[in-house]
């Protein structure tokens, strides 16, 4: 590609030569000939002096430290994810149905999207338009997948799922599966069939080996936007808002809540029937047991200490509830 026509569609200018080409990215440290590197914050400028690759992709006041080519962009990060897309080798298959795929005779394929080897397609499911589907991938009686939505191997779609437009979906992810739904009797477990369903909006990424539930009753229903990370569960009945990200780990349980704009880091778990607001960033391992109402960034737990020091601590916490009605007491004396 040339760094000109890789300018325009990163929205930057080109800086030198528009007709030198660019095959691939590299780091700032190992980035070559023919390669396009980008330098995220000013702070680390003095790299670029012994940076050998082709381009960079940089701010305007980075330009003076680097001689050769590059496209500048006010947000360099953002000009480096545009990048990568434009120059993602990741293969794409052909449209049409590979021979040991299984297809139901009532379900609906777009002439131009692909399914892969031993894949199963139940009676009407509708796939839209460019739809990759991975191999060894099922999806369920009456399913729906939008237009340009990809689905990488082995990925399970239960019944009535509904995915939107453009959605990412890697490998082991499983989405509608029953929730975890139970009641007692007698000290027994009873399982509660789920009979709600799932929607997922336009342009999610969905990670490796997430599982998101469909609901008990109603939907569990992922906006438009959402990115989710591996190793993720979302539970049934769920509502997550437009453009919010959960990083791996994350455990949500049913009935859930989850505002715009939120972040949820590493390993964050929300209990049950919980509402989060608008941009809420809970930080790694952050425990929700309550609603939380005002935007900001909330943590809970604490940091990691020598194993003596946190012994000490943890009885030290649970010798607070006794401290603190001692407290009391001193305080009535005094009065």
């Amino acid at each position: 590609m040339r760094l000109g026509d890789l300018a325009e569609q990163l929205g930057g200018v080109c800086h030198g030569d528009a007709n030198l080409e660019i095959t691939a990215l590299g780091t700032l440290e190992d980035a070559g000939a023919g390669e396009v590197t980008f330098l995220a914050a000013s702070t680390a400028s003095e790299q670029l002096a012994e940076c050998t690759a082709s381009a960079v992709i940089l701010r305007q006041e980075d330009l003076k430290a680097w001689s050769g080519a590059a496209v500048i962009c006010e947000n360099p990060h953002l000009g480096y994810a545009r990048a990568a897309r434009a120059l993602d080798t990741t293969p794409m298959p052909d449209p049409g149905v590979q021979p040991s795929a299984v297809v139901a005779e009532t379900a609906d394929v777009s002439a131009t999207s692909a399914i892969g080897a031993n894949c199963v397609i139940e009676d009407h499911v509708v796939i839209g338009e460019d739809v990759v589907i991975g191999p060894g991938s099922v999806i369920g009686e009456g399913a729906r997948l939008g237009a340009g939505t990809r689905l990488f191997a082995n990925v399970t779609v239960m019944r009535g799922v509904v995915i939107g437009e453009r959605c990412f979906i890697k490998s082991g992810a499983v989405l509608g599966s029953d929730g975890f739904g139970n009641t007692q009797e007698e000290g027994h477990w009873v399982r509660i069939p789920q009979h709600g369903g799932l929607r997922i909006g336009h342009d999610v990424q969905i990670g490796a080996v997430t599982t998101i539930d469909r609901g008990a009753i109603g939907d569990t229903v992922i906006a438009d936007g959402v990115v989710i990370d591996n190793l993720v569960q979302v539970g049934h009945n769920c509502q997550v808002g437009e453009d919010t990200a959960i990083v791996s780990c994350v455990g949500i349980a049913g009935s859930v809540v989850i505002g715009k704009r939120c972040i949820l880091a590493g390993a964050v778990g929300v209990a049950d029937h919980v509402t989060i607001c608008d941009d809420v960033h809970l930080t790694g391992m952050a425990m929700v047991t309550g609603s939380i109402d005002q935007p900001g960034m909330y943590s809970s737990g604490t940091g990691l200490l020598p194993t003596a020091e946190w012994r000490k601590a943890a009885v030290r916490f649970r010798q607070l509830d006794d401290l603190a009605k001692r407290i009391k007491a001193l305080e009535r004396s005094l009065k």
